[in-house]
């Protein structure tokens, strides 16, 4: 079954360093991208990765190359993912994404480089990878068969093996086959839309791609680890706003730190807004009432 599509989707998969977010980088990325009406077209680059702070290349870990087969000679005069950029951006706008595993690993990953190039780079980009939908098709496939890539391409594509697993593109390219015949086999279960697949799991939604905030039922941003877990962001940032600093300082991935900064600066504006407004009938009662018990009548 093809996709019904109304706007471009994007399968992806990465190949990296290791399986740090904050302190790895892609060395591999490859991109089907899928038209409306079945246009496909493929693009895949290998990049230097590279350390920012340090500015060097950064070494891939022996696990990683044992299973990617990249060597830290191979990526060396490779162009950086920076020099590259603006050209992966193109591939991604106006389009929605899937990949396999991606939501938990390579969406996040691919978001630490673009806010590596944002910060390090001074670099701005109109692209917010958080307003595109994403459908995992490891998501789908654990809840109606759970296995890997490998044993779903060979379960859903007629028994076929996948050759060069672990490549970039070949990974990318199976992916996309195993959501089509997913489509064929679950008919009564998948609908052949973005918005249902992207939402399938029913997990629930993070604000930030490292977990650290997910949404409640009421879609506040609430605080998922750690010693406020379960509250509110704004509550947290009302009653200890030093913890908001403690993030932007802390080992977080960068896309944690921008989340976080974006709420703050939301309160923060929230807070001016009041401040600039005439007091509610409550909210006057509230502040007599303070004064009342503070004063006894006595001035010594």
């Amino acid at each position: 079954m093809e996709l019904n599509l109304n706007r471009p989707l994007v399968f992806f998969d990465i190949e990296s360093t290791g399986l740090n977010i904050a302190s790895d980088s892609i060395v591999e990325l490859s991109f089907v991208k899928v038209f409306p009406g079945g246009e496909q077209r493929i693009k895949t680059w290998r990049m230097c990765p590279w350390d920012y702070e340090g500015n060097r290349q950064r070494a891939i870990s022996p696990s990683a190359s044992a299973v990617n087969g990249i060597t830290d000679s191979e990526v060396a005069a490779c162009p950086k993912f920076y020099e590259l950029a603006d050209e992966i951006i193109s591939w991604l706008e106006d389009s929605d994404l899937s990949g396999f595993n991606s939501a938990k690993f390579d969406l996040p990953m691919l978001a630490e480089e673009i806010e590596r190039v944002r910060t390090y780079k001074k670099k701005e980009f109109k692209l917010n990878l958080h307003e595109m939908k994403m459908i995992d098709v490891q998501t789908l496939y654990h809840v109606l068969e759970p296995r890997n890539l490998k044993a779903a391409y060979r379960f859903y594509c007629n028994g076929a093996e996948l050759e060069n697993a672990h490549t970039a593109e070949a990974d990318t390219v199976a992916t996309y086959e195993v959501l089509k015949a997913q489509l064929d086999k679950y008919p009564d279960q998948l609908k052949n839309d973005v918005d249902f697949l992207s939402n399938f799991a029913g997990r629930p939604k993070a604000v930030d791609y490292a977990g650290r905030l997910i949404y409640n039922d009421k879609k506040e941003p609430v605080i998922s680890f750690g010693k406020h877990k379960g509250k509110t962001a704004r509550e947290v940032y009302l009653t200890e706003p030093s913890y908001f600093s403690w993030i932007q300082q802390g080992e977080f991935t960068l896309d944690t730190k921008r989340q976080f900064a974006i709420l703050k600066d939301a309160y923060e504006a929230e807070k001016k807004m009041a401040k600039s407004r005439p007091l509610t009938d409550d909210e006057l009662m509230e502040a007599r009432k303070q004064l009342s018990d503070k004063f006894t009548g006595k001035l010594f």
